[in-house]
């Protein structure tokens, strides 16, 4: 699979623990390459940083960190889209498990909604941007504290 994201795009953040850094970094990198301590400074400075998440095709880490972000949407806790680039069908059977899932009543229609795919950068990116967050009624009626919400310790000590 290749894709490449257009220039048009936007800033690009690559936020990696330092210990993943020789193994994951391979090649040339697309953006600003933030290093944090651990995974959960990681999550917590992508969640703050971000203003859209974007799931390319990946392996466990990449489900676990995509499942995230589309419970702390469904939860009220960020209003940022989600999105998956969906090259060559990679996603497919993903989408296929949470239409039955909402087929079976675990997982709301609106909740559905959380996710934009698209095959190319160029429609996501576009779908992105026109993406109107919605909630389920008991999520529209959540609040979340900034500091919980993200996990996130500022100024701990961790140098980049």
């Amino acid at each position: 699979m290749s894709f490449q994201f257009p220039s048009f795009c936007c800033a690009m953040q690559k936020v990696i623990p330092r210990t993943l850094m020789p193994r994951e970094i391979t090649g040339e990198t697309v953006g600003e390459v933030k290093a944090v301590a651990d995974m959960h400074e990681r999550k917590a400075e992508m969640a703050r940083q971000a203003d859209a998440f974007i799931a390319l095709p990946g392996g466990y880490g990449t489900l676990e960190e995509l499942l995230e972000v589309i419970t702390w949407a469904q939860l009220k806790i960020h209003h940022k889209p989600v999105g998956l680039l969906n090259v060559e069908g990679y996603y497919n059977s993903l989408l296929s498990f949470i239409d039955k899932a909402v087929d079976e009543g675990f997982i709301s229609p609106t909740a559905r909604r959380i996710i934009v795919s698209a095959p190319t950068a160029k429609q996501l990116v576009r779908q992105l941007e026109e993406f109107v967050p919605e909630y389920d009624e008991i999520a529209a009626k959540l609040t979340w504290d900034e500091v919980d919400r993200l996990s996130y310790v500022p100024d701990a000590g961790v140098q980049t």
